[in-house]
C-alpha cells in the first residue's frame, strides 16, 4: 500500500467516507491571503492513537493527530483559534463497529476534549457520535457535563449512513437536535449523504433538514459543513442542489435559518475548473459572506494545509471586503 493510498483510506473512515480521492495539486503563493489572516479554523479533526490504529493507518507515518500537530498548522497560517471535531462517530459506522463501540466512542471524545484543554485559549472541542445509535442521547448528555466538550457536537451523516427519508432515522435525528438545543450545544453537521452507498441527496433531503430538524434547534448554532457537500473540491451537483434549498430560505428570510451557518471547508481547491470556482463564489455570495465560516478539515493526503486552503479561497472571485469578512467571522459558540 502506498502512503498516498493509505492516507485516502484513513480519510475515508475519519472524514467523509463519501468523496472520491483526488491528487493534491501543488499550491501557489497568494498575497491576498497573507494580507487577510484568519481568526478561526472552524473545522479541524484530531485523532487519538487508538483511532489511527482503528482506521488502519498505523505504521504509515501517522501515530495520532494531536493538538500540538494542529497548532503548528494554525501558526503557519496565522490562525488564532481552532475547533477540534471529534471523529468518534467513525466507531459507529455501520458494518465497521468494534465490539466495545460505545466505550471507544467515549474514550475518543474524552481524548479530543483533553487535547483542546491543553491550549484552552486557542482550542475548543466538539464531541462526535453516530446519531442513530441507542447511546446517542446518553453521549450528548455526557458531553454536555464535560467542560472540555460542552460547546457542541459533530454529526456525520455520510459516515453514519443517515437517511433522512427513513422515518426511523428522522425521529432519532429529531431527538438529538432537541437535546442539543436543550443543552445549549452547537451542531456541526456533515449533511452530505453517503456517496459510496449511493444514498439519495439533493433538494428533498435538504428540505427535510430545513423543515423537520432546524425548527427543533432554534436557539443554537447549526453549522453545515463543506457548504452542504463534501470535499476536497466543489464538483457535486447534488450537493449544489441541496445548498440551493438553504439559499432560497435565506433569501426569503425564513426564521428557521436564523442561526444557520456554513463552513467553507476544502471546497476551494486547485483542481476546480474555472466554471466550478465561479459557481462556488456565486454560492458564497448567495449564502451571504456573513454566515460563512472558514475550515480546513485535516491536512493529510489530498487535503490542503490551512495556509494553502485559505489561499485557494482568496483566489476566488470575491471582493477584498468579502474576503475580509470571511477571515474575521467567528462561530457564535466561540463568543
Amino acid at each position: 500500500m502506498t502512503k498516498r493510498l493509505a492516507a485516502v483510506l484513513f480519510l475515508s473512515l475519519l472524514v467523509s467516507a463519501t468523496a472520491p480521492a483526488q491528487e493534491k495539486p501543488a499550491p501557489t503563493p497568494n498575497a491576498r491571503s497573507v494580507r487577510n489572516p484568519l481568526k478561526v479554523d472552524h473545522h479541524q479533526h484530531a485523532a487519538s492513537p487508538e483511532m489511527v490504529v482503528f482506521a488502519g493507518y498505523a505504521g504509515q507515518g501517522i501515530t495520532a493527530i494531536t493538538a500540538q500537530n494542529i497548532l503548528k498548522l494554525l501558526d503557519d497560517a496565522g490562525i488564532e483559534r481552532g475547533v477540534l471535531l471529534s471523529t468518534a462517530y467513525a466507531y459507529g459506522r455501520p458494518g465497521r463497529e468494534p465490539k466495545d463501540e460505545y466505550t471507544r466512542v467515549k474514550a475518543e471524545n474524552d481524548w479530543v476534549g483533553a487535547q483542546a484543554a491543553l491550549y484552552p485559549k486557542r482550542l475548543v472541542a466538539f464531541c462526535g457520535f453516530n446519531p442513530l445509535k441507542d447511546y446517542a442521547l446518553d453521549e450528548i448528555a455526557r458531553c454536555a457535563r464535560d467542560p472540555n466538550l460542552r460547546r457542541g457536537i459533530k454529526l456525520h451523516f455520510g459516515n453514519s449512513d443517515v437517511q433522512r427519508e427513513n422515518p426511523e432515522h428522522l425521529e432519532k435525528l429529531k431527538a438529538v437536535f432537541r437535546a442539543a438545543n436543550a443543552l445549549n450545544m452547537a451542531i456541526v453537521v456533515h449533511a452530505r449523504a453517503s456517496i459510496s452507498l449511493e444514498r439519495p441527496y439533493g433538494a428533498a433531503p435538504a428540505r427535510l433538514f430545513l423543515e423537520q430538524l432546524l425548527p427543533l434547534a432554534p436557539n443554537v448554532t447549526v453549522q453545515i459543513a463543506h457548504l452542504a457537500g463534501s470535499g476536497p473540491g466543489y464538483d457535486d451537483a447534488r450537493a449544489d442542489t441541496a445548498l440551493e434549498v438553504y439559499i432560497d430560505a435565506i433569501a426569503k428570510h425564513d426564521p428557521r435559518v436564523r442561526n444557520l451557518w456554513f463552513d467553507l471547508t476544502s471546497n476551494a481547491y486547485p483542481a476546480n475548473s474555472p466554471e466550478r470556482s465561479a459557481l462556488l463564489a456565486k454560492r458564497i455570495r448567495q449564502v451571504g459572506v456573513g454566515r460563512v465560516l472558514y475550515g480546513t478539515d485535516v491536512t493529510i493526503g489530498p487535503f490542503l494545509s490551512p495556509r494553502d486552503s485559505w489561499a485557494e479561497i482568496c483566489r476566488l472571485d470575491l471582493s477584498d471586503k468579502e474576503i475580509k469578512t470571511i477571515a474575521k467571522n467567528k462561530g457564535p459558540y466561540l463568543r
